[in-house]
C-alpha cells in the first residue's frame, strides 16, 4: 500500500474531514449539538494521539469513528469550565 504524505496539518485535517463530519453527526444525533469538527480534532491531537507516531490515515479515521464519546464529552466539559 502506498504511503500518503501531507504537506501540513491542514492538509491532513482536510483529508479526514469526512470522518470528522460523520463523528460530529453521530454526536449531534445524541443531543450534543454544540460539537464542532475542530473540537474532535483538538481532543484527538492533544489527548489521544500525543504519544503516537507514524499513524496511517486508516488508523486515524478508525480512531475518529470509534473514539470514546463519553471521554470526549468530559474533555469538552472540562475545557468549557476552564474558559468560564
Amino acid at each position: 500500500m502506498e504511503d500518503i504524505e501531507f504537506n501540513s496539518l491542514q492538509d491532513l485535517y482536510n483529508r479526514i474531514t469526512p470522518a470528522l463530519n460523520t463523528k460530529r453527526h453521530e454526536l449531534m444525533s445524541r443531543g450534543f449539538n454544540y460539537v464542532k469538527n475542530k473540537d474532535i480534532w483538538n481532543y484527538l491531537t492533544k489527548h489521544y494521539w500525543t504519544n503516537s507516531k507514524y499513524l496511517s490515515l486508516s488508523e486515524m479515521v478508525d480512531d475518529i469513528l470509534n473514539m470514546n464519546n463519553e471521554a470526549f464529552i468530559e474533555y469538552l466539559n472540562n475545557n468549557i469550565r476552564k474558559v468560564s
